[in-house]
């Protein structure tokens, strides 16, 4: 299992993956100035997406047999388990775990980054082996 994660490919994924969920995570903060917190996290989830298809097809999966059309498909049906796993670690994070230590400043922002953090492995894997076999 850990050698899927010693490679070259996977740290990658991580760098892409990281700027990605930087661009989803300040896009949130500025979709949050006209949306509520629940709708910003989706809307800010399919900017990243977008942003993590692009980099991911140019520098992570460069070999993928399937055509860009297909790995759009397949990219977008592994996000919908992300964005869901996001989505529900964020709604709780922010509404009820972080709340209950006491935490009352940027507790949006916090949730939305561990929610962010938590896709890593299963998106890796979903994406290696669906959306760009």
């Amino acid at each position: 299992m850990m050698q899927h994660f010693m490679t070259r490919q996977f740290l990658f994924f991580i760098l892409t993956g990281g700027f990605s969920a930087v661009v989803n995570f300040l896009s949130r903060i500025i979709y949050n100035q006209w949306f509520g917190f629940s709708t910003s996290v989706i809307m800010a989830y399919i900017t990243g997406m977008i942003v993590a298809f692009i980099l991911a097809k140019l520098f992570v999966f460069k070999k993928s047999e399937l055509s860009i059309h297909r790995s759009a498909i397949f990219f977008v049906l592994v996000n919908l388990f992300a964005v869901m796993q996001t989505w529900l670690f964020s709604m709780g994070l922010a509404y009820y775990l972080l709340p209950s230590f006491g935490l009352t400043s940027f507790v949006r922002e916090i949730a939305h980054a561990i929610s962010l953090g938590s896709t890593i492995f299963i998106s890796y894997f979903g994406h290696k082996k669906y959306s760009f076999k």
